[in-house]
């Protein structure tokens, strides 16, 4: 059985076939007022999902809520989420206090935790840097041992909460790359809110637009393949669609 908002609602069959996520009219409110409005979303074993839409459209809910971090939130509806769930937020909220390796392998246990917190860094490109101090680390360097701590876990299903909203551009088109690269080693799921339409369609193989609590779009990014460029038509188009959704005009749309 899965809790949702302190009710107890029938778990979405979830696992089968590959499935890490499984949302079944799912429904928040604060107050009054809606926040999300019946949303059924499935994510499988290794496909990567963006979430777009304007501020209030309800996607931090909706994350909140798949990662269990709504406790007292009203609501109802089915959710059912791999156990082996992780998140990164937009800030890496690395302890201060404790050095890099340490802060990656938080919470593990077992007698191999610091070989795979060492070969998560690695994974990272950050390798050499276990005994450093958070604030020796360039913001880029945080969010990639952010994402070390993450993936140390093996986790089935990766929540990211604008994980590079706070970076400058190139660090952000850097951290892309990784993000892709360790996606397709791993192969978790992956729901990936953002406010960042490119960043969408460069990375996800599917992009769902949220408007008013409700899904107002749901575009298949796999034609667009692994190598992804704005010189690319398709990319284009896929780009222009996903703007139009939001409300937002684009030059061929004038």
């Amino acid at each position: 059985m899965a809790q949702v908002a302190g009710l107890i609602a029938p778990a979405v069959d979830a696992h089968v076939h590959g499935t890490v996520l499984a949302t079944r009219d799912l429904t928040r409110r604060y107050g009054n007022r809606t926040v999300l409005d019946g949303i059924d979303l499935t994510i499988v074993s290794g496909e990567f999902v963006a979430l777009l839409g304007r501020s209030g459209s309800g996607k931090s809910t909706l994350l909140r809520a798949v990662a269990g971090l709504d406790a007292g939130v009203d609501g109802s509806g089915e959710l059912d989420v791999a156990q082996e769930t992780s998140v990164v937020f937009q800030d890496s909220r690395l302890l201060p206090w404790a050095r890099v390796l340490p802060n990656v392998i938080l919470g593990l246990t077992g007698r191999d935790t610091r070989a795979a917190g060492q070969s998560a860094l690695d994974d990272v490109g950050l390798g050499g840097r276990e005994t450093a101090w958070p604030n020796e680390l360039s913001g880029g360097e945080q969010q990639r041992a952010a994402l070390a701590r993450s993936l140390v876990r093996r986790p089935d299903l990766l929540l990211a909460d604008e994980p590079f909203g706070a970076l400058d551009a190139l660090t952000r088109l850097r951290m892309h790359t990784l993000l892709r690269r360790l996606c397709e080693k791993y192969r978790p799921g992956v729901l990936l809110v953002t406010h960042d339409v490119d960043e969408a369609v460069t990375l996800a193989d599917r992009v769902l637009v949220l408007d008013d609590g409700r899904f107002v779009a749901d575009r298949d990014l796999t034609d667009l393949g692994t190598r992804r460029s704005l010189r690319d038509p398709a990319f284009v188009a896929h780009r222009e669609a996903l703007l139009e959704a939001l409300g937002v005009e684009t030059t061929t749309t004038r």
